[in-house]
Protein backbone atom coordinates (compact mmCIF):
# COMPACT_ATOMS: atom_id res chain seq x y z
CA UNK A 1 0.00 0.00 0.00
CA UNK A 2 2.98 1.90 -0.15
CA UNK A 3 2.55 5.77 -2.19
CA UNK A 4 -1.54 4.94 -2.17
CA UNK A 5 -4.82 6.11 0.40
CA UNK A 6 -5.75 3.53 2.56
CA UNK A 7 -9.15 3.24 2.36
CA UNK A 8 -10.67 1.99 5.80
CA UNK A 9 -13.95 0.71 6.95
CA UNK A 10 -15.14 1.07 10.28
CA UNK A 11 -17.02 -1.25 12.21
CA UNK A 12 -18.69 0.15 15.56
CA UNK A 13 -20.33 3.61 15.95
CA UNK A 14 -20.30 3.59 19.62
CA UNK A 15 -18.64 5.02 22.07
CA UNK A 16 -15.24 4.37 21.37
CA UNK A 17 -15.39 4.83 17.78
CA UNK A 18 -15.10 8.69 17.92
CA UNK A 19 -11.42 8.29 19.27
CA UNK A 20 -10.61 5.79 16.39
CA UNK A 21 -12.17 8.46 13.76
CA UNK A 22 -10.25 11.36 15.98
CA UNK A 23 -7.06 9.09 14.97
CA UNK A 24 -7.72 8.22 11.11
CA UNK A 25 -9.02 12.12 10.51
CA UNK A 26 -5.66 13.29 11.20
CA UNK A 27 -4.19 10.51 9.06
CA UNK A 28 -6.55 11.86 6.24
CA UNK A 29 -6.15 15.93 6.65
CA UNK A 30 -2.14 15.85 7.42
CA UNK A 31 -0.03 17.07 4.80
CA UNK A 32 0.41 13.42 2.33
CA UNK A 33 -2.71 11.76 3.21
CA UNK A 34 -1.93 8.36 4.04
CA UNK A 35 -5.64 6.94 5.03
CA UNK A 36 -9.17 7.57 5.25
CA UNK A 37 -12.55 6.17 6.22
CA UNK A 38 -14.92 6.03 3.54
CA UNK A 39 -17.73 3.53 5.08
CA UNK A 40 -19.15 2.74 8.61
CA UNK A 41 -21.94 0.55 9.66
CA UNK A 42 -23.38 -0.21 12.39
CA UNK A 43 -26.94 -2.29 13.60
CA UNK A 44 -27.87 1.33 14.91
CA UNK A 45 -28.09 3.24 11.77
CA UNK A 46 -28.97 6.51 13.72
CA UNK A 47 -25.37 6.31 15.10
CA UNK A 48 -23.69 5.82 12.36
CA UNK A 49 -25.43 8.42 10.09
CA UNK A 50 -23.99 10.62 13.71
CA UNK A 51 -20.43 9.47 12.76
CA UNK A 52 -20.73 9.61 8.97
CA UNK A 53 -21.78 13.46 9.40
CA UNK A 54 -19.61 14.40 11.95
CA UNK A 55 -16.55 12.60 10.08
CA UNK A 56 -17.34 13.17 6.48
CA UNK A 57 -17.85 9.48 5.90
CA UNK A 58 -19.48 9.04 2.35
CA UNK A 59 -21.13 5.31 3.18
CA UNK A 60 -23.29 4.06 5.87
CA UNK A 61 -24.24 0.24 6.33
CA UNK A 62 -26.63 -1.40 8.69
CA UNK A 63 -24.31 -4.66 8.48
CA UNK A 64 -20.67 -5.21 7.85
CA UNK A 65 -21.90 -7.86 5.33
CA UNK A 66 -23.05 -4.98 3.17
CA UNK A 67 -20.36 -2.83 3.81
CA UNK A 68 -17.82 -5.55 2.47
CA UNK A 69 -19.81 -5.94 0.12
CA UNK A 70 -20.49 -2.55 -1.46
CA UNK A 71 -17.06 -1.23 -1.01
CA UNK A 72 -13.52 -1.80 -2.19
CA UNK A 73 -11.30 -1.64 0.89
CA UNK A 74 -7.91 -1.61 1.94
CA UNK A 75 -8.53 -2.76 5.21
CA UNK A 76 -11.22 -2.88 8.32
CA UNK A 77 -11.17 -0.87 11.49
CA UNK A 78 -13.07 -3.37 14.20
CA UNK A 79 -14.66 -1.11 17.26
CA UNK A 80 -17.93 -2.96 17.51
CA UNK A 81 -18.66 -5.12 21.45
CA UNK A 82 -16.31 -8.13 21.20
CA UNK A 83 -18.58 -10.61 21.01
CA UNK A 84 -18.51 -9.36 17.27
CA UNK A 85 -14.68 -9.33 16.99
CA UNK A 86 -14.13 -12.71 15.48
CA UNK A 87 -16.90 -12.66 13.37
CA UNK A 88 -16.13 -9.66 11.06
CA UNK A 89 -12.50 -10.40 11.60
CA UNK A 90 -13.40 -13.73 9.21
CA UNK A 91 -15.36 -12.24 7.20
CA UNK A 92 -12.71 -9.32 6.64
CA UNK A 93 -10.02 -12.17 6.26
CA UNK A 94 -12.36 -13.95 3.39
CA UNK A 95 -12.38 -10.66 1.35
CA UNK A 96 -8.38 -10.06 2.02
CA UNK A 97 -8.56 -7.03 3.87
CA UNK A 98 -5.75 -5.70 6.80
CA UNK A 99 -7.24 -5.92 9.96
CA UNK A 100 -7.07 -3.80 13.04
CA UNK A 101 -9.61 -4.88 15.74
CA UNK A 102 -9.95 -3.41 19.10
CA UNK A 103 -9.02 -5.67 22.39
CA UNK A 104 -9.79 -8.27 23.39
CA UNK A 105 -9.64 -10.31 20.36
CA UNK A 106 -12.42 -12.83 21.00
CA UNK A 107 -14.60 -12.94 25.03
CA UNK A 108 -12.34 -15.61 25.80
CA UNK A 109 -8.87 -17.25 25.08
CA UNK A 110 -9.57 -20.34 23.07
CA UNK A 111 -12.06 -18.24 20.62
CA UNK A 112 -9.20 -15.63 20.16
CA UNK A 113 -6.73 -18.91 19.90
CA UNK A 114 -8.99 -20.10 16.93
CA UNK A 115 -9.13 -16.89 15.28
CA UNK A 116 -5.29 -16.36 14.71
CA UNK A 117 -4.99 -20.11 13.72
CA UNK A 118 -7.91 -19.10 10.94
CA UNK A 119 -6.82 -16.15 9.62
CA UNK A 120 -2.77 -16.85 9.89
CA UNK A 121 -1.51 -16.55 6.50
CA UNK A 122 -4.34 -14.91 4.94
CA UNK A 123 -4.12 -11.28 5.83
CA UNK A 124 -2.39 -9.28 7.87
CA UNK A 125 -4.16 -8.54 11.53
CA UNK A 126 -3.21 -6.39 13.95
CA UNK A 127 -4.38 -5.77 17.41
CA UNK A 128 -5.91 -2.45 18.48
CA UNK A 129 -4.15 -2.20 22.18
CA UNK A 130 -3.34 1.15 22.50
CA UNK A 131 -2.65 2.15 25.98
CA UNK A 132 0.66 0.93 25.99
CA UNK A 133 0.78 3.97 23.46
CA UNK A 134 0.16 6.53 25.42
CA UNK A 135 3.10 9.21 25.25
CA UNK A 136 4.08 8.34 29.27
CA UNK A 137 4.40 5.04 28.93
CA UNK A 138 6.38 5.45 26.02
CA UNK A 139 8.46 7.64 28.11
CA UNK A 140 8.98 5.11 30.60
CA UNK A 141 9.85 2.37 28.62
CA UNK A 142 12.83 4.97 27.35
CA UNK A 143 13.84 5.41 31.17
CA UNK A 144 13.62 1.77 31.42
CA UNK A 145 15.53 0.74 28.12
CA UNK A 146 18.07 3.01 28.94
CA UNK A 147 19.03 1.32 32.21
CA UNK A 148 18.26 4.23 34.05
CA UNK A 149 16.56 2.36 37.31
CA UNK A 150 18.90 -0.84 36.92
CA UNK A 151 16.95 -3.92 38.07
CA UNK A 152 13.53 -3.73 38.70
CA UNK A 153 12.91 -4.90 42.20
CA UNK A 154 9.11 -4.26 42.77
CA UNK A 155 5.78 -2.96 40.87
CA UNK A 156 2.75 -1.71 41.95
CA UNK A 157 -0.18 -0.78 39.44
CA UNK A 158 -3.88 0.69 39.68
CA UNK A 159 -6.74 1.99 38.81
CA UNK A 160 -8.78 2.96 42.15
CA UNK A 161 -12.32 4.82 41.16
CA UNK A 162 -15.68 5.74 42.52
CA UNK A 163 -17.09 5.32 39.53
CA UNK A 164 -19.58 2.15 40.51
CA UNK A 165 -20.87 4.53 43.42
CA UNK A 166 -23.93 6.77 43.50
CA UNK A 167 -22.87 10.45 42.64
CA UNK A 168 -24.96 13.47 43.60
CA UNK A 169 -27.49 12.54 41.46
CA UNK A 170 -27.72 8.89 42.47
CA UNK A 171 -26.17 8.20 38.88
CA UNK A 172 -22.56 5.83 38.75
CA UNK A 173 -20.42 7.61 36.32
CA UNK A 174 -18.53 4.60 35.41
CA UNK A 175 -22.10 3.24 33.57
CA UNK A 176 -23.11 7.12 32.38
CA UNK A 177 -20.17 7.03 30.60
CA UNK A 178 -19.90 3.62 29.04
CA UNK A 179 -23.09 2.14 29.39
CA UNK A 180 -22.14 -1.31 27.94
CA UNK A 181 -20.17 -1.96 31.30
CA UNK A 182 -23.07 -3.16 32.85
CA UNK A 183 -23.65 -6.00 30.77
CA UNK A 184 -20.61 -7.42 30.66
CA UNK A 185 -20.00 -10.61 32.57
CA UNK A 186 -16.81 -10.36 31.95
CA UNK A 187 -16.05 -6.42 33.52
CA UNK A 188 -13.13 -4.84 35.29
CA UNK A 189 -10.21 -7.41 34.24
CA UNK A 190 -11.13 -7.61 30.49
CA UNK A 191 -12.53 -4.33 29.55
CA UNK A 192 -10.32 -2.00 31.34
CA UNK A 193 -6.98 -3.92 33.48
CA UNK A 194 -6.60 -5.83 30.30
CA UNK A 195 -5.05 -2.62 29.18
CA UNK A 196 -2.38 -2.60 32.17
CA UNK A 197 -1.55 -6.04 32.15
CA UNK A 198 -0.46 -5.51 28.22
CA UNK A 199 1.20 -2.22 29.56
CA UNK A 200 3.24 -3.80 32.21
CA UNK A 201 4.34 -6.35 29.56
CA UNK A 202 5.28 -3.99 27.32
CA UNK A 203 7.12 -2.32 29.79
CA UNK A 204 8.98 -5.42 31.67
CA UNK A 205 8.52 -8.41 29.44
CA UNK A 206 6.97 -11.64 29.76
CA UNK A 207 5.87 -12.53 33.65
CA UNK A 208 3.70 -15.47 35.11
CA UNK A 209 0.51 -15.01 37.56
CA UNK A 210 0.80 -15.72 41.18
CA UNK A 211 -2.74 -15.49 42.45
CA UNK A 212 -6.01 -13.50 41.76
CA UNK A 213 -8.82 -12.48 43.44
CA UNK A 214 -12.07 -11.06 41.48
CA UNK A 215 -14.88 -9.85 43.23
CA UNK A 216 -18.04 -8.38 42.60
CA UNK A 217 -20.25 -5.83 44.83
CA UNK A 218 -22.14 -3.41 42.41
CA UNK A 219 -25.65 -4.13 42.04
CA UNK A 220 -26.06 -2.73 38.50
CA UNK A 221 -22.92 -4.52 36.62
CA UNK A 222 -22.76 -8.18 36.01
CA UNK A 223 -19.21 -8.68 35.97
CA UNK A 224 -16.57 -8.04 38.50
CA UNK A 225 -15.97 -4.86 40.09
CA UNK A 226 -12.54 -5.31 41.89
CA UNK A 227 -9.53 -7.11 40.78
CA UNK A 228 -6.03 -7.93 42.47
CA UNK A 229 -3.52 -9.65 40.45
CA UNK A 230 0.00 -11.05 41.78
CA UNK A 231 2.61 -10.94 39.37
CA UNK A 232 6.20 -11.94 38.63
CA UNK A 233 8.55 -10.93 36.13
CA UNK A 234 11.31 -13.38 34.88
CA UNK A 235 13.69 -12.02 36.90
CA UNK A 236 10.88 -12.93 39.79
CA UNK A 237 10.45 -9.11 40.81
CA UNK A 238 7.12 -9.11 41.95
CA UNK A 239 4.10 -6.93 40.01
CA UNK A 240 1.07 -5.99 42.29
CA UNK A 241 -1.78 -4.77 39.65
CA UNK A 242 -5.07 -3.52 41.85
CA UNK A 243 -8.39 -2.72 39.96
CA UNK A 244 -12.03 -1.24 42.46
CA UNK A 245 -14.48 1.00 41.03
CA UNK A 246 -16.31 0.77 44.37
CA UNK A 247 -13.30 2.70 46.15
CA UNK A 248 -14.63 5.46 48.42
CA UNK A 249 -12.99 8.97 48.33
CA UNK A 250 -11.38 8.52 44.93
CA UNK A 251 -12.67 10.18 42.14
CA UNK A 252 -15.02 8.92 39.67
CA UNK A 253 -12.78 9.57 36.85
CA UNK A 254 -10.07 6.91 35.46
CA UNK A 255 -6.66 7.31 36.38
CA UNK A 256 -3.83 5.20 36.45
CA UNK A 257 -0.83 4.98 39.58
CA UNK A 258 2.41 2.93 38.85
CA UNK A 259 5.25 2.78 40.71
CA UNK A 260 8.01 1.11 39.40
CA UNK A 261 11.47 0.83 41.76
CA UNK A 262 15.22 -0.36 40.99
CA UNK A 263 18.43 -0.98 42.05
CA UNK A 264 19.35 2.59 40.90
CA UNK A 265 16.08 4.75 40.99
CA UNK A 266 11.95 4.92 41.05
CA UNK A 267 9.73 6.25 38.10
CA UNK A 268 6.36 7.34 39.62
CA UNK A 269 3.40 7.65 37.67
CA UNK A 270 0.53 9.55 40.10
CA UNK A 271 -2.36 11.45 38.58
CA UNK A 272 -1.15 13.52 36.11
CA UNK A 273 2.79 13.80 37.38
CA UNK A 274 5.20 11.76 35.92
CA UNK A 275 8.33 11.33 37.78
CA UNK A 276 12.03 9.48 37.15
CA UNK A 277 14.11 9.29 40.47
CA UNK A 278 17.92 8.64 40.83
CA UNK A 279 20.94 8.95 39.17
CA UNK A 280 19.36 11.22 36.65
CA UNK A 281 15.59 12.85 37.65
CA UNK A 282 13.30 14.05 35.83
CA UNK A 283 9.65 15.22 36.31
CA UNK A 284 6.46 15.69 33.71
CA UNK A 285 3.10 17.16 34.12
CA UNK A 286 0.89 15.51 31.88
CA UNK A 287 -1.82 16.31 29.66
CA UNK A 288 -4.13 13.43 30.12
CA UNK A 289 -6.55 14.05 27.75
CA UNK A 290 -4.35 15.05 25.13
CA UNK A 291 -2.26 11.72 25.83
CA UNK A 292 -5.31 9.30 25.89
CA UNK A 293 -6.34 10.91 22.40
CA UNK A 294 -2.55 10.60 21.19
CA UNK A 295 -2.68 6.57 21.90
CA UNK A 296 -5.30 6.64 19.22
CA UNK A 297 -3.40 8.11 17.00
CA UNK A 298 -0.55 6.17 17.73
CA UNK A 299 -1.67 2.49 17.41
CA UNK A 300 -4.07 3.98 14.33
CA UNK A 301 -0.61 5.52 12.76
CA UNK A 302 1.71 2.20 13.51
CA UNK A 303 -1.09 0.18 12.09
CA UNK A 304 -0.85 2.03 8.87
CA UNK A 305 2.89 2.30 8.26
CA UNK A 306 3.16 -1.18 9.33
CA UNK A 307 0.87 -1.98 6.34
CA UNK A 308 3.05 0.43 4.54
CA UNK A 309 6.44 -0.96 5.14
CA UNK A 310 5.79 -4.59 6.05
CA UNK A 311 7.13 -4.35 9.26
CA UNK A 312 5.70 -6.33 12.26
CA UNK A 313 2.55 -4.95 14.63
CA UNK A 314 3.94 -4.07 17.93
CA UNK A 315 0.79 -5.65 18.79
CA UNK A 316 0.55 -8.75 16.79
CA UNK A 317 -1.94 -11.65 17.31
CA UNK A 318 0.87 -13.51 19.02
CA UNK A 319 1.60 -10.46 21.81
CA UNK A 320 -1.79 -10.19 22.30
CA UNK A 321 -2.29 -13.75 23.22
CA UNK A 322 0.11 -13.66 25.49
CA UNK A 323 -1.65 -11.14 27.41
CA UNK A 324 -4.92 -13.06 27.05
CA UNK A 325 -3.33 -16.14 28.38
CA UNK A 326 -2.54 -14.29 32.01
CA UNK A 327 -6.25 -12.76 32.22
CA UNK A 328 -7.79 -16.09 30.86
CA UNK A 329 -5.78 -17.74 34.25
CA UNK A 330 -7.16 -14.90 36.38
CA UNK A 331 -10.53 -15.77 35.26
CA UNK A 332 -9.90 -19.57 36.17
CA UNK A 333 -7.92 -19.38 39.43
CA UNK A 334 -10.68 -16.37 40.70
CA UNK A 335 -13.84 -18.18 39.63
CA UNK A 336 -14.62 -19.05 42.99
CA UNK A 337 -14.33 -15.53 44.56
CA UNK A 338 -16.74 -14.28 42.32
Amino acid sequence: MSGTMTRVGLAGAGWVSQHHLDAWSHLRHRPHGRATVVAIADPDVSAARSRAAAYEIPSVYASVEAMLAGEELDAIDIAAPREAHAPICRMAAHHGLAILCQKPLAPTLAEAEALVADVEGLVRLMVHENWRFRPHYRRIHEWLRRGHLGDVRAVTMSILTSGLLPDERKQLPAIVRQPMFRTLERFLLMEVLIHHVDTLRFLLGPFKLRDAVLKKRCPATRGEDRVDLSLTTDAGAPVSVVGDFMAPGYPPDQFDRLEITGTRGMITLELNRLSLRGDIEEELVLDLPANYKASYAGAISHFVDRLSDGGAFETSPEDNLETLRIVEEAYERSRSWL
